[in-house]
């Protein structure tokens, strides 16, 4: 593909590891610049462990191969005076933004009514204030640059449609999904687009192992029809990557407000 970043500067949150290591590898390896944040931190609701430091210190490696220059901070984008803080720091070093890429999310697995308060309100910060807060903090300056730029939002399968177990992974999903559409009306005249991608199952840290007694203990019921809309294999990180870079770059620059799969086919079953 080139470098068809050059030049440029790619904001990702949720940066330290799978999807959001991959899109910060991905947009360095084609010329540019990035401004990295993640919490770095075992989310209280979440039966996977989270992304480390370490793992952040990493990706500022990966990136820092491809010879492009990184700003990456510990960040929760739960904090908007935090997200906002980092972004200017990282916009001052860089000294633009174009692309945004509002990836950080958690997941965690329960019936609708067995959801507790706290799994609920976690999940709703993370996945959907987070996003709001990180297109928040970045939007103005987009503006202000008046360049035009790419938002690019990651929603997933559970954002289309509904999935058993997910109840509040799935209302923050759909909730960035329609917020993609908003956003992209508004910020048309800007010449902003506004997308959001919705993979299947990607290799990631989130292996929702609090999943195997809800899939026991409805094995005669909604357990065979959850399985049955899985189709075989999952994508790569890097599967993601590329849609998204596609996404934020000039080839797709009449692309805006879509909601699109990366789902091996599992939401047209």
């Amino acid at each position: 593909m080139g470098n068809r970043f050059e030049g440029k500067v790619a904001f990702i949150t949720g940066a330290a590891r799978g999807q959001g290591r991959a899109e910060a590898v991905k947009f360095a390896s084609e010329g540019a610049d990035i401004i990295a944040l993640d919490a770095c931190v075992k989310f209280d609701s979440t039966p996977y462990e989270g992304a480390t430091e370490e793992d952040l210190a990493e990706t500022v490696r990966l990136v820092e191969e491809q010879g492009r220059k990184i700003v990456a901070t510990k960040t929760d984008v739960r904090d908007f005076a935090a997200v906002s803080a980092a972004l200017d720091a990282g916009v001052e070093s860089l000294g633009r933004l174009d692309i945004v890429v509002a990836n950080a999310g958690i997941c965690s697995a329960a019936l609708s009514w067995e959801i507790t308060p706290e799994q609920w309100q976690e999940t709703i910060d993370v996945n959907l204030t987070g996003v709001f807060f990180t297109c928040k903090a970045a939007i103005p300056k987009l503006i202000e640059q008046g360049e035009g730029g790419s938002i690019v939002i990651t929603s997933s399968v559970a954002g289309i449609k509904g999935v058993p177990f997910y109840g509040h992974y799935v209302a923050s999903k759909h909730g960035v999904a329609g917020l993609t559409k908003t956003m992209a009306n508004e910020l048309g005249e800007h010449r902003i687009r506004v997308n959001s991608v919705h993979p299947h199952g990607v290799t990631t840290g989130m292996v929702m192992t609090d999943m195997l007694p809800l899939l026991e203990r409805y094995a005669e019921t909604l357990a065979p029809t959850f399985m049955a809309a899985i189709p075989d294999g999952f994508s790569d990180p890097e599967d993601v990557a590329s849609v998204v870079a596609f996404l934020s770059s000039s080839e797709a620059r009449h692309i805006t407000g879509i909601n699109m799969p990366i789902d091996l086919g599992n939401t047209i079953r």
